[in-house]
């Protein structure tokens, strides 16, 4: 297990309530190489890279519970799984709110929008490259011009 699904799952547990009971070591050979830590490794979290790779691993988890295979968490109930998703999403943001990143926090909302989006259009196949995008514009800065956060889908009239 990688030092940043040992923290995950730490704090998972610290969490307490229905988010510890759920939480169980991950399976062997289970890694952390995607967006949290490129995101992590980018000059705009320079100093913070720790916290950074917490909360965007925080978010990834929840992401993972409403459409994928969660690393750490475990449930049978598909509604349990969904509301555990949000309270991720909602602990990786405040985290990421109380630091003062209100830009990152804005790429992140859009990240969790465009998932969304992605999935309920039948086409989970995005989510690579909205997490990519994602992660690019937490650890570098958004695009030149000051617009932010991942490139729309293809069909975006934004």
């Amino acid at each position: 297990m990688t030092a940043a699904v040992d923290r995950l799952v730490h704090a998972l547990r610290a969490e307490g309530g229905t988010l510890s009971e759920h939480t169980r070591p991950p399976a062997p050979g289970t890694t952390a190489s995607g967006p949290a830590q490129k995101a992590a490794a980018g000059p705009r979290v320079r100093g913070r890279e720790g916290e950074y790779e917490l909360l965007l691993e925080m978010i990834l988890e929840g992401s993972l519970l409403h459409y994928g295979t969660p690393r750490v968490l475990r449930t049978d109930d598909p509604d349990l799984a969904l509301l555990l998703g949000d309270q991720l999403y909602a602990l990786g943001l405040a985290r990421l709110a109380a630091l003062g990143d209100l830009e990152a926090v804005a790429v992140l909302a859009e990240v969790i929008s465009q998932l969304a989006r992605a999935h309920a259009e039948g086409d989970p196949e995005r989510a690579p490259a909205i997490w990519e995008a994602g992660a690019v514009a937490i650890g570098w800065g958004r695009r030149s011009g000051g617009q932010g956060g991942p490139d729309p889908s293809p069909d975006d009239p934004s």
